[in-house]
């Protein structure tokens, strides 16, 4: 592939796990839960599923692991910062500390510098798409994904359709907008909190896996690079809206996508590229909350 074939196909690499993050957060963020522990929930489910894939030789049984890591992890942050009222951004900022020092003391125990597997090639779970991949342009892009890429595109649908077209959705925005509304109607509010953040936790374990096992089968430790921030970040550009989000964490993958590929031209330099997605997802949320500001301010006004 040339290089701009190259970019457009990186954009969607790039983008997928923050996409995953970006629609498992929208429901917590709309039933009024910050969840800050996005981060946290993906590198657990990118240790656990290259873990126990190693330990075992087995990717089934790596799945699950990194399932049902993320879902403890999802439960246990509901019950500290829904049931127990805690704070939630004191209890995220725990679960994405603990779990890089929990991954770090196996693989020091393991005397490994990270896990790989060599018995598993990423390429055999690329989907070649027949008909789109010769389309010019379009097919570069699109096809020659794994399966949890084209999953990412298909949540988008799916969370637009929950939050706005079924009683679930319906149920956790009124839970997160008028939480005396939400009681005073029957409604039990803690139940769809705890429905919104293990959303978020399912989707993790999908950027996770994805993350880790579907690029390279390979997981080192603080892999995911904050891409849970940049999650969060893209939400509330967005305002928990699944389309607006998504498009936001589409802006992260393009600058990437071009960080990574107009890097290889500038030899050593290449590293500075590495800070480009950072800064415009900076430049971007500063813009975002200025027109947000001014915009309140005029109804004040008004």
């Amino acid at each position: 592939m040339g290089l701009f074939d190259n970019i457009l196909y990186d954009s969607i690499y790039h983008s997928t796990p923050i996409l995953l993050c970006v629609l498992g957060g929208v429901f917590a963020y709309k039933a009024n839960v910050l969840n800050i522990a996005l981060e946290g929930f993906m590198l657990s489910a990118a240790f656990m599923v290259m873990l126990i894939a190693y330990l075992t030789g087995n990717l089934v049984l790596g799945y699950i692991a990194a399932f049902v890591s993320s879902a403890v992890l999802g439960l246990v942050f509901s019950y500290m910062g829904i049931t127990r009222r805690g704070n939630v951004i004191v209890i995220g900022l725990a679960i994405n500390i603990l779990v890089p020092a929990v991954a770090g003391f196996i693989m020091q125990g393991m005397s490994m510098a990270n896990i790989r597997l060599t018995w598993f090639n990423v390429t055999d779970i690329k989907i070649s798409i027949p008909l789109v991949r010769d389309i010019p342009i379009l097919g570069s892009m699109l096809s020659g994904h794994p399966l949890t890429t084209y999953i990412s595109f298909a949540g988008i649908f799916l969370m637009v359709v929950l939050m706005y077209h079924t009683k679930l959705g319906v149920y956790i925005r009124v839970t997160g907008e008028n939480e005396k509304a939400a009681t005073s109607l029957g409604l039990q509010v803690n139940r769809y909190r705890y429905i919104g953040v293990l959303i978020g936790a399912f989707f993790c374990t999908l950027a996770g896996t994805n993350l880790s096992l579907e690029r390279m089968a390979l997981f080192t430790n603080n892999m995911t690079a904050g891409r849970g921030f940049i999650a969060i970040a893209a939400i509330y550009c967005g305002r928990g809206d699944p389309l607006a989000s998504s498009a936001y964490a589409f802006v992260f993958g393009i600058t990437r996508a071009l960080a990574v590929n107009m890097g290889i031209f500038v030899g050593p330099a290449a590293v500075l590229f590495d800070i480009i997605p950072y800064v415009i997802m900076t430049i971007v949320l500063t813009i975002v909350s200025l027109v947000k500001n001014r915009n309140s301010k005029i109804r004040e006004i008004r």
